[in-house]
């Protein structure tokens, strides 16, 4: 278990190891919210590069086999 103090201003200070298992960054937004009386601290994901690579397969789809699939959806 990793602890921070609370200084005057409400700030905590994030343990290092949990920065960089987060890969957060000087400037990076974190959202927090209360759930059953625990602080639940994310990272906000605004840039959708960020995004790349979260999902795996190991199917190789097309363009095409995406873009039937979107249209698919769309004529629902």
């Amino acid at each position: 278990m990793q602890t921070s103090n609370l200084t005057s201003k409400g700030q905590v200070t994030l343990p290092a190891s949990i920065r960089k298992q987060l890969n957060l960054k000087t400037g990076d937004r974190i959202v927090f919210t209360l759930q059953d009386n625990k602080i639940i601290a994310e990272p906000l994901c605004n840039d959708i590069s960020s995004l790349f690579g979260i999902i795996k397969s190991d199917k190789a789809v097309s363009l095409n086999e995406i873009e039937e699939a979107i249209a698919q959806v769309m004529l629902k």
